[in-house]
């Protein structure tokens, strides 16, 4: 036998050899069997909560502890199998350290029981859990170096470090004839310990370097993982960063605990050792132990990349270990940074819940978090080939120091290049929307209707309004800025925005004027912006088949009222002022256009769905139902997402409108605020809403004289789905939708309202509407949103024809309901036909004739 080479990796101790091929087979099969479970659990828990958010339906809290259970049972027993039966040492510690990767999994994944609104405690939790995990791995580690080990049957028994042998028990393997002789064997690790000292270390006896140049490897490794995030992705807030990193930096300690330098002798046999052995063989299981470590780390959603890019990276520290050459410090210091590094990409440079089906039309987040996983696998096999090339063939030089470290300098040097070039600068957390406790007293604003009693009313509710703010605000106000922290006054809701974290959040919440502390989700930026959301239909040569329906064209042809006079207000994705239907229409007069996210200077939209629902209200060209009245507009969903300020932010200006680059406390103008307001979205819980945050704003509105229509939403066929405001307000007209033939379609939201009121008020046509979309095009869309402008249009015909009415808006609403048309509410009725149907269909001609009277 040929004798051990410096430089090369020492045999194998006895028993680490594979077993048995039934063994190996067993442990092939377990191994796919888990990764298949993970996989599928991860996408198939992620997917179902996909479709509960989708569904309007309440969060399944039980649903990630039950996977987690279940996938821990069923794929930790065959692991367990592995690690007990056995006569391999190599098999042994492949289901150990896969048991261990699956126990830490499920303690992870439970964790997804918290709100992912909270995300700083999540990731606080993810720390100390896999500090704790990892702590424990260490214990166990250092319990195994001195535990004496059974001999496999028929072998001797090692005596324990440091411990006589037992009476008659051998201390070293028989030596085979003529082999030299070798050092006594190692006592066998526990699932990811290295095995004690080095001197207990069989593999470990050649020349072994410094641990500096592996380390550094692993740390230009991570890097090399990061970069794509740091790209493409962008940082939450400074806390939610801190606590990623802490978080990502327990999960790097923990993978170096399981996968420490005893589990990668196990894999190094033959004299010499065999390095492509160790890096195909031993790089696999520590890939398949990698991936449910990977699978747990992370918010729904926010795992999936890891699932790709971890796995490989099993091979990359194989290559690592191969090189021989380290010390357990080096090996464990490069296997934390080098997985560390990996999960502090998309657990720091993600949103958890942008990774969502909402955003999944565009080029939006789930787009450039695939780009990025895709960039991290192709990283991760780049790192695994060099790496193995590199490090470890059986000749392989030493890795010298001042190559690693200029290659982990370079790779330093180019992330941040990135991060603050090509990348999106800056942080970008979410902030906290404070409700304080008392509303401004609106019950006694007089209810005079007309042009001029509307605008009367108007500006009695601004000065209430904005004086109880400025009076309720100013300790509150005086103390942010004291400690300069960012902050937005707002009064329709009387509420100020603030940059805090959760330290914030409880110092607020602890303040006697504060009524409630609640999140105001900010989506982070993207590397490009999507496209513009575009219409490839033509124009229609006529009304459409909804305008047709509930006989808007007749109110112009025969009653000759076409919404002149009139405001309409939009509060939406933006509005493409140029378009041939809507650019007439245009109120103008520099307050007739808000953007609260982009701060456009005129009327544009990106998503396009503010320009459809707006050209359903008032656009010509036979799209819109009142084409001759006026329109203004506002920015409140930014790529299909918003929050409760900047919902807020719009209605305030729909009140008092000002000009660009005014205060709104002070510049508002009331007497211009538009007549009617469409309101085609509604603010759900993971917006940062709770049922209550915008019920003063639409009580303002309506002491006000201001009608507010809003969308039921596009939850159904569910009873009980008009849950997301302003939709369940009594003092907001909720439209639901209907096909061709007036039956209600499947996704139009149901009632009754939480509280038990019949929702919707009416439905309207809302399946595949023909309307306007930004470029000048038109295109086909479906949903409440579609249906909820033509209800604002025919009030704003009612309106037109008899000014009397602006203003009335218990005449106004009760005109609407008593002249609906029958609608088919299909096969469950809710309870009661009114949950579906609401009062019916919206009838314009005979809406219009009604308030002629």
């Amino acid at each position: 036998m040929q004798p051990e080479r410096p430089g090369h990796l020492a045999p194998t101790p006895h028993g680490a050899e594979p077993g048995s091929p039934w063994a190996v087979v067993a442990a092939v099969a377990t191994g796919l069997w888990i990764v298949g479970l993970v996989v599928l659990s991860q996408f198939g828990g992620w997917l179902a909560d996909q479709i509960l958010l989708a569904s309007g339906l309440d969060r399944a809290v039980w649903l990630w502890p039950v996977v987690a259970v279940a996938v821990v049972l069923l794929a930790g027993t065959p692991a367990l199998a592995l690690a007990l039966a056995p006569r391999s040492a190599a098999v042994r510690t492949t289901g150990r350290v896969w048991l261990g990767g699956l126990l830490a999994f499920g303690a992870f994944v439970l964790l997804r029981a918290l709100p992912p609104v909270h995300h700083e405690a999540y990731l606080a939790a993810l720390a100390a859990t896999a500090a704790l995990a990892a702590l424990v791995v260490r214990r166990l580690r250092r319990r195994a170096a001195v535990t004496p080990v059974a001999a496999p049957p028929g072998g001797p028994t090692a005596a324990a470090p440091g411990r006589p042998a037992a009476p008659g028990v051998a201390t070293g393997p028989p030596t085979a004839p003529n082999a030299p002789d070798g050092p006594p064997p190692a006592p066998e690790p526990a699932a990811g310990s290295d095995g004690g000292a080095d001197e207990h270390r069989p593999w470990a006896q050649g020349r072994v370097s410094r641990p500096a140049p592996v380390t550094l490897l692993g740390f230009a490794g991570g890097l090399a993982l990061l970069l794509p995030w740091v790209w493409i992705g962008a940082l939450g807030g400074l806390l939610e960063t801190l606590l990623a990193g802490l978080a990502a930096a327990a999960v790097g300690v923990l993978a170096a605990a399981l996968l420490g330098d005893a589990f990668w002798s196990r894999f190094a046999v033959g004299t010499p050792p065999r390095p492509a052995r160790l890096v195909l063989v031993g790089g696999l299981v520590a890939g398949v132990a990698l991936l449910p470590l990977g699978a747990g780390v992370g918010q729904s959603g926010a795992q999936l990349p890891l699932l790709l890019t971890l796995p490989p990276a099993g091979f990359a520290l194989a290559a690592l270990a191969a090189a021989g050459r380290r010390t357990a410090a080096g090996g464990g210091a490069a296997t934390a940074w080098l997985v560390g590094l990996a999960v502090f990409g998309p657990l720091a440079w993600t949103d958890d819940e942008e990774i969502s089906v909402v955003l999944a039309a565009t080029r939006d987040v789930p787009f450039w978090v695939s780009v990025a996983a895709g960039a991290g696998l192709a990283v991760a096999v780049l790192l695994a080939v060099g790496y193995g090339v590199l490090l470890a063939r059986r000749h392989a030089a030493t890795p010298r120091r001042a190559v690693a470290a200029v290659a982990a300098a370079v790779l330093l040097l180019t992330t941040g290049l990135v991060a603050v070039g090509p990348g999106q600068p800056g942080l970008h957390g979410e902030r906290l929307f404070v409700v304080l406790r008392e509303q401004a007293d609106l019950s006694d604003v007089p209810t005079t209707t007309g042009r001029a009693g509307r605008d009367a009313r108007a500006r009695e509710v601004y000065r209430r309004l904005v004086e109880t703010a400025e009076r309720t605000q100013a300790d509150l106000r005086r103390d942010l800025r004291r400690v300069r922290l960012d902050h937005t006054p707002y009064y329709l809701v009387n509420a100020i925005e603030v940059d805090g974290g959760p330290a914030v959040r409880a110092w607020l919440a602890s303040r006697s004027e504060v009524d409630r502390v609640l999140v105001s989700q900010r989506i982070r930026p993207l590397p490009a912006p999507a496209a513009p959301a575009r219409g490839g239909a033509p124009a229609p040569g006529g009304p459409t088949w909804n305008v047709r329906l509930i006989g808007a064209d007749r109110v112009w042809s025969e009653l000759g009222v076409t919404g002149a006079g009139v405001t309409v207000g939009s509060s939406d994705s933006g509005v493409d002022g140029a378009h041939p239907a809507l650019a007439g229409g245009f109120r103008g007069g520099g307050d007739s256009w808000y953007d609260p996210w982009d701060a456009t200077a005129t009327p544009t939209d990106q998503g396009g769905h503010g320009t459809h629902t707006l050209g359903s209200a008032v656009g010509r060209n036979g799209v819109g139902v009142a084409p001759g009245a006026s329109w203004t507009g506002c920015v409140n969903l930014d790529r299909n997402l918003g929050n409760p300020a900047y919902y807020l932010g719009c209605l305030q200006f729909m009140l008092a409108p000002f000009p660009a680059g005014g205060d709104p406390f002070t510049d508002g103008r009331p007497d211009r605020a538009p007549d009617i307001l469409t309101n085609s979205w509604g603010c759900p819980a993971i917006e940062g809403c709770d049922p209550r945050a915008l019920r003063p704003a639409t009580a303002a509105l309506d002491a006000a004289g201001i009608l507010t229509v809003a969308a039921a939403g596009n939850t159904g066929p569910h009873c009980r789905s008009v849950d997301d405001p302003p939709a369940p307000y009594d003092d907001v007209l909720t439209v639901g939708a209907v096909d061709r033939q007036r039956r209600v379609a499947q996704f139009s939201s149901r009632g009754p309202a939480p509280g038990g009121a019949a929702k919707p008020d009416l439905v309207a046509p809302g399946d595949k509407v023909l309307s306007a979309m930004p470029g000048g095009g038109y295109a086909e869309l479906s949903g409440t949103s579609m249906a909820t402008p033509q209800v604002a249009g025919v009030a704003a015909l009612m309106w037109s024809a008899n000014p009397a009415l602006v203003g009335d808006l218990p005449r106004t609403r009760r005109i609407l309901t008593e002249t609906a048309a029958p609608a088919v509410p299909g096969n469950d009725t809710c309870g009661d036909q009114r949950n579906v149907t609401g009062a019916g269909l919206v009838d314009a001609y005979a809406a219009v004739r009604a308030a002629q009277r």
